[in-house]
């Protein structure tokens, strides 16, 4: 099972953590989130739950353009671009070269955890 986990720390902390890990000073464990946001907010936008529900319908239907995805979803194109933009950007999803050029959308992912430590043990994480 492939999984992707997300955590959401402060930007000045993840950029602090992302030097120290060029620096060589600090090496991510296997278990760490891979995918970071600035804040609950900034999740919620990318994960809303329209965006969660296009998700479930692409991992079910499999559709094998963005134009069956648009009638699967009931969804105009011009309003099924931005999200999955945006979710491609941040890897929850694949836009990748189907038949005839045409673009397919996949989820790469079997699951998405969240972490989101909390009190002490928030700042701890990010400067370990």
């Amino acid at each position: 099972m492939k999984v992707l986990r997300i955590g959401v720390a402060p930007y000045e902390a993840m950029k602090a953590r992302t030097m120290a890990i060029a620096r060589g000073e600090l090496t991510p464990g296997p278990d760490e989130p891979k995918l970071w946001f600035s804040s609950i907010e900034s999740l919620a936008r990318v994960l809303s739950d329209r965006n969660r529900a296009l998700i479930d319908l692409i991992i079910e239907r499999r559709p094998q353009s963005l134009a069956e995805l648009e009638q699967l979803s009931g969804r105009a194109r011009s309003n099924l671009s931005r999200p999955l933009k945006s979710m491609e950007r941040f890897g929850l999803i694949e836009l990748v070269e189907g038949e005839g050029r045409a673009l397919q959308p996949r989820v790469p992912y079997d699951e998405i955890q969240l972490d989101l430590p909390v009190g002490p043990q928030r700042r701890m994480v990010l400067s370990a």
